[in-house]
């Protein structure tokens, strides 16, 4: 069924066109990735879808009673106090309506008898609205979403919202919104505050959630793990393409080369038509001439496809003005507080040259502060943290920080390269979109994703042999996070990434320093490495935990298999039954044997320091699988002869107290 239809859409503010011949259409249950540069109309889109702006021609269509909600990237919670609060504003009726009828259950019980019929007939009509609108089920489901997302439910009641960071305010909006009933989810960059477990909860909610979705993200894993269909605005348009991301990015590279041919080969017929005018329209053929010459004009003419150099696109190029030493960075028995809170305790390690190096982990744990001492902004609580000698350091801040909100473009990069001239300063902004006029502008006009450009231009001109990056992509459009991962796979310097965009981790870091409960593991293979390890790791666990209830099945349902005296052949069979039940124990008991080493390897942090490791690590999970196979076909020979030894046992015993 059709929920959302726009037909020949289009937008102007003025003079201004910011969406043309925009149509398509969205289904029941679609799953809609939004897709394009910052600027181009996404977060308009979704104002036209949800009816807060109409547009200037064209007709958006939606269907009756049509519920949607709407994750905006700044967020309000109303009266809400606490997390808990906030998330379940939507059902602030109906949690009101519950403390009721426990008000409504309480009086009554008290007047008993004495209780006036209509004081009961309100009861029993609050408590059928109150099951009729899923009121039993709203706690378990603002408390599951509060979990995925990373809340410990229970210190929601009274965590307020006033002392939350702004990443926390983040989730909680997003919270609100998964648990608010809706037939349209509408996600504008979902994923900007959530680590990387949280993500993936919300990428395994999303493709199980019923209700349709359109999402707005840079986040490339995140789109090929939740999209069906793609919307690209383009050039101030749409196109429409059906399938997962990775399709639309095949469909796309195709579509463009469909209409590149095309318009060359229009070219080359205008080309071949004017010449042949030239040459004859004062000549012999001059009516023809003249006649070509009106056709042309008529002609409609292609546009060729549009130019991905331009329109706010960046170009990084990251150089280096000295080599540097082999040692990047070094902690020695590093502790890190903040406050009265320790974040990372007795880390000792280093970063060599070259090292491409993702650190991750939970949000909150204490990764911006490790690069803030890193870089010498904070000192450790114990040990020491350093770059090493003759390492000149860019650092790329989450909060944009470095850049002054005080100057202006031009004044920002004027104060970098003094000698310049003006127009070396407009031809380096240039390169990061901005042009004309733009460099006057102050940095604090500038919107989050113009902010980042302007922090790596900046970066550009250090000339740094360390690149230090606390989630570059946050404000970043897919193409410009494409363009600055080209540039830093070019580098020729050693790099630390903090990012939750796998696909940029998967493409560059060759290490990885893995952050949780105040500790560092250290990771020497790649980051798609460490998610194969990490995968095994998890599957471990949940095969043993799954053999452990199986063998505690088994083990209950364990009896003696009774022995007893009869005619010879009743014997016989007997003691068949029960060697098969021995033969079967001693399979169980070998196969328990061999899972629990291949589980003891596999939690042994040994393996994933070795280069081999994650080759060893998918092995041993294949090991795992085979030999979890194996135990439950012996399991279930177990049961067969078990329950045959029984029937066997209690036939005698049958046949023994009928002979009494």
């Amino acid at each position: 069924m059709t929920q959302i239809v726009m037909s020949g859409v289009a937008v102007e503010f003025g003079d201004t066109e910011i969406l043309r011949d925009v149509t398509f259409t969205v289904a029941v249950g679609e799953r809609w990735g939004i897709i394009g540069r910052n600027g181009t109309g996404k977060t308009t889109l979704f104002n036209l879808v949800t009816g807060a702006l109409e547009p200037t021609r064209g007709a958006v269509v939606r269907s009756p009673g049509l519920r949607m909600t709407l994750l905006e990237q700044h967020r309000d919670f109303g009266d809400a106090i606490t997390v808990w609060q906030a998330v379940a504003g939507a059902f602030e009726q109906l949690l009101d309506l519950e403390r009721s009828l426990s008000e409504q259950s309480t009086h009554i019980g008290e007047l008993g008898e004495a209780a006036a019929p209509g004081m009961l007939d309100r009861y029993a009509h609050d408590l059928e609205r109150f099951e009729r609108e899923g009121g039993y089920e709203v706690t378990a489901r603002v408390d599951a979403v509060l979990h995925g997302l990373g809340f410990d439910p229970a210190d929601a009641r009274s965590k307020r919202l006033d002392t939350l960071s702004g990443g926390e305010r983040g989730r909680v909006g997003l919270a609100r919104q998964l648990v608010a009933p809706a037939d349209v989810l509408l996600l504008d960059e979902p994923t900007n505050h959530l680590d990387l477990e949280t993500t993936e909860w919300l990428e395994e909610y999303l493709r199980g959630t019923s209700a349709t979705v359109l999402l707005i993200s840079h986040d490339r894993a995140f789109l090929a793990a939740v999209i069906d269909h793609t919307l690209h605005l383009e050039d101030g348009t749409t196109a429409s393409y059906i399938g997962s991301y990775e399709s639309f990015v095949d469909q796309r590279v195709e579509r463009r080369l469909t209409q590149q041919r095309a318009f060359d080969k229009q070219q080359q017929q205008i080309a071949s038509e004017t010449d042949y005018i030239r040459r004859n329209i004062a000549g012999q053929n001059s009516k023809q001439a003249t006649g070509r010459r009106k056709r042309l004009d008529r002609l409609p003419r292609l546009s060729p496809p549009p130019d991905e150099s331009g329109g706010g696109t960046m170009a990084i190029r990251f150089d280096i003005a000295e080599r540097g030493g082999d040692l990047v960075a070094v902690a020695e028995g590093a502790r890190i507080e903040i406050g009265n809170r320790t974040l990372i305790e007795q880390f000792t390690g280093q970063v060599n040259r070259g090292d491409r190096l993702g650190l991750i982990g939970p949000n909150g744990a204490g990764k911006s502060t490790l690069l803030r001492t890193l870089v010498g902004e904070l000192t450790p609580a114990a040990g020491t943290m350093r770059t090493g000698g003759s390492i000149r350091v860019a650092y790329y801040r989450q909060d944009l920080a470095q850049v002054p909100t005080d100057r202006t473009l031009y004044d920002v990069i004027a104060d970098l390269r003094p000698t310049w001239e003006r127009g070396q300063i407009q031809g380096h902004l240039g390169r990061f979109g901005f042009s004309g006029d733009e460099v006057q502008r102050r940095a604090d006009s500038l919107s989050g994703g113009e902010r980042a450009r302007v922090a790596l231009a900046m970066m550009m001109l250090a000339r740094a042999n360390l690149l230090i990056l606390d989630e570059p992509t946050n404000h970043l459009d897919v193409e410009s996070i494409e363009t600055l991962e080209d540039a830093i796979e070019r580098y020729d310097g050693s790099v630390i990434i903090v990012s939750h965009d796998r696909a940029l981790l998967r493409a560059l870091a060759n290490r990885v320093w893995v952050l949780h409960d105040r500790r560092i593991s250290a990771f020497d293979g790649s980051f798609a490495e460490w998610e194969i390890v990490s995968t095994e790791r998890v599957h471990a666990a949940k095969v043993r935990a799954a053999e452990e209830a199986a063998i505690h099945r088994m083990r209950e349902r364990q009896t003696v298999a009774r022995r007893d005296t009869g005619s010879r052949d009743h014997r016989d069979a007997i003691r068949k039954a029960q060697r098969e039940v021995d033969v079967a124990e001693q399979d169980v008991a070998r196969l328990e044997h061999t899972i629990s080493e291949l589980m003891q390897t596999l939690s042994d942090p040994e393996l994933y320091t070795k280069p081999e490791g994650a080759a060893s690590a998918t092995r041993l999970g294949g090991e795992l699988d085979r030999a979890k196979s194996d135990l439950e076909h012996a399991i279930g020979r177990w049961t067969t002869a078990t329950e045959r030894a029984e029937s066997l046992s209690k036939s005698t015993n049958v046949g023994r107290q009928s002979r009494g």
